[in-house]
């Protein structure tokens, strides 16, 4: 991995720490807008994955029907509302978990690290900034592939006049949560150089321990209280049940809070870890 010297990696901390506000703004912004085009050219990917959507919305929805066998009701959740769940954490989970989770690990490959240090604002903001770019690149599918969405699977309308109103903020802590935990997995690239293998565990590990698959009530106990105190959670199931009022009154800001949690922990942790990861970076270039 080529890497630059360490005065290089100095200068440009060193200037992110006088550039102003306003700047670092518009300069994350455009790593956004930079990643955000860059995701719209893979063409084939989107189309794969807007299929892929839609597959797993109906075999979803052929299951929980199977499950509830004629039922109206199992542990007092509804078909309707289950089948509503399943849609709605399967079209959020495309916002809220691409198919990339972070260009880290291929800019340490190519050695575009370099040129990433030496720009006027530190790296895991241009990182996180790019991540939450190429994330929002799924909105255009999400908005073409909802009325097939809605059609194979079911909706709903928010549950209350709070849901209405907490689901976004719900849904925007999700995205925050995942894209730091992209970002701490792309920064295990520093030591490994590779992380496909690790992002295919981890992938299969978060869907499963987020409820986007199976929600968190229907888990058997202790299943259950390994996903309530992992981060996972908090990227797909919350802001779903928050939407379909499994979660309301004081639980909302209880859910909210536990996001919030999360965002400030990850937070923390990304910024020791790219402690660690840029002196590593420095030994090499020296």
């Amino acid at each position: 991995m080529s890497a630059p010297p360490a005065a290089a990696a100095t200068t440009g901390a060193d200037t992110a720490a006088r550039y102003p506000s306003r700047s670092r703004l518009k300069a994350h912004l455009a790593c956004a807008r930079m990643e955000f085009r860059a995701a719209l050219t893979y063409r084939t990917a989107y189309l794969s994955s807007f299929v892929m959507m839609l597959l797993q919305i109906y075999l979803l929805t052929v299951v929980w029907r199977a499950f509830y066998d004629g039922r109206a009701e199992v542990d007092g959740l509804g078909l309707g509302t289950m089948t509503a769940y399943a849609t709605l954490t399967t079209l959020q989970y495309q916002l809220v978990s691409p198919w990339r989770s972070s260009p880290i690990d291929q800019r340490v490959r190519e050695g575009k690290v370099a040129v990433d240090l030496l720009r006027p604002v530190g790296f895991p903001g241009q990182m996180l900034a790019g991540q939450l770019g190429w994330a929002s690149a799924a909105l255009p599918v999400l908005v073409v592939a909802l009325p097939f969405a809605l059609l194979i699977g079911a909706g709903q309308a928010p549950a209350s006049t709070a849901a209405g109103f907490a689901y976004p903020v719900a849904l925007a802590g999700a995205v925050l949560v995942n894209q730091l935990l992209g970002l701490l997995l792309g920064m295990v690239s520093f030591w490994t150089l590779e992380v496909s293998g690790a992002l295919m565990a981890y992938r299969f590990v978060a869907q499963f321990f987020s409820g986007a698959l199976v929600p968190l009530f229907f888990m058997p106990g202790p299943v259950k209280a390994v996903a309530q105190w992992l981060p996972f959670q908090a990227t797909a199931y919350t802001p779903a049940a928050v939407y379909l009022g499994q979660i309301e009154g004081d639980g909302i800001a209880v859910a909210l809070g536990v996001q919030l949690a999360w965002i400030a922990v990850l937070g923390a942790l990304a910024a020791f870890v790219w402690s660690r990861a840029r002196h590593r970076v420095m030994s090499q270039g020296g």
